[in-house]
């Protein structure tokens, strides 16, 4: 498991997350499996682990362990499951609210990044793929000689904050229009005019992140999987979420408080925000230098708990 990913901090998420030894708890991105190990090793022999994992390589990882069901698929469905899950323990039930807690690691697993072809790095010249589910049917590439400047541009802004959008998406058009960008080295030779002396990988790291959200729409699929989180969690159950980047934190942020992704604040007849969640945590957990010092990719990481308020 560890040469597939490192899990990122392992013991405040799993010891936030475990309030019931016994019950029924989702590990939401099992990729390496390192959180979901963490988490069979705190719970008694009656609990379960419901992981999911839309890349097929991640299947690999499931030990054997009878408490564990892998899920090949995107955890945007698991208000789905939850329902399914109920089901099985109450023929009779339309309540999908099963699981204990939820855990959700957002970052793409070292795997991902380290294995060239996939193309989710610039490290390596390789298709241009960027899929997490390789049997999608939209790849990078896709994106980058399908979409039109004005969208490449929306795309660049807005997933990535890449400086200088509008010349990045006019660079790919006219590059794809001599021919098409199949690979990582055709993106960066395209946008070699547009990087910056001596910051080059930071900005093409930008423009990955944004490919790589609009591949897999991660913020949609996000925004499906908290929402759905209200409905399949126990009241009093937690839901803990690390993030990577400040499009998905402050999403995260703004369902904790509002119960919304966009934040906007529905209030009760007393004036009060009505939100489904309360802060375990009001600020977010940081990895601890040791941590970043022995995994780099765990500096930008943010931890934050909440918990589902009980039934009014």
């Amino acid at each position: 498991m560890s040469e597939y990913h490192t899990p990122v901090m392992l013991d405040e998420s799993v010891s936030a997350l475990v309030t019931n030894p016994q019950g029924i708890y989702a590990d939401a991105t099992f990729g390496g499996g390192g959180h979901t190990a963490g988490l069979l090793s705190r719970l008694n022999d009656g609990a379960r682990v419901i992981a999911f994992d839309r890349d097929v390589d991640a299947l690999d990882n499931a030990p054997d362990d009878a408490r564990l069901t892998l899920v090949h698929n995107n955890f945007r469905f698991i208000e789905n499951y939850a329902l399914r899950l109920a089901k099985e323990l109450d023929p009779a039930t339309q309540d999908p609210a099963v699981f204990d807690g939820i855990l959700a690691d957002l970052g793409v697993s070292s795997h991902q990044f380290d294995t060239a072809e996939r193309g989710f790095s610039f490290r390596f010249d390789a298709p241009l793929d960027m899929r997490m589910n390789t049997q999608a049917p939209v790849t990078a590439a896709d994106v980058v000689n399908g979409c039109d400047e004005e969208e490449l541009e929306r795309i660049f802004r807005l997933y990535g904050e890449v400086e200088n959008a509008r010349k990045a998406a006019r660079l790919l058009c006219a590059a794809r229009a001599q021919e098409p960008v199949r690979t990582t080295g055709d993106l960066d030779r395209a946008l070699a005019p547009v990087l910056p002396k001596f910051a080059e990988h930071k900005y093409l790291a930008k423009v990955y992140q944004a490919l790589r959200i609009e591949v897999n729409q991660e913020m949609r699929s996000l925004e499906k999987f908290l929402d759905g989180c209200t409905r399949a969690l126990k009241p009093g159950g937690r839901l803990v979420v690390i993030t990577y980047h400040s499009l998905e934190d402050r999403m995260v942020k703004n369902f904790i408080r509002t119960g919304r992704t966009d934040g906007r604040e529905e209030k009760d007849i007393y004036g009060r925000t009505a939100t489904p969640f309360e802060a375990v945590n009001r600020k977010p957990i940081l990895p601890r230098e040791e941590e970043i010092a022995g995994n780099t990719r765990a500096r930008s990481a943010k931890l934050r708990i909440a918990e589902r308020r009980a039934e009014a």
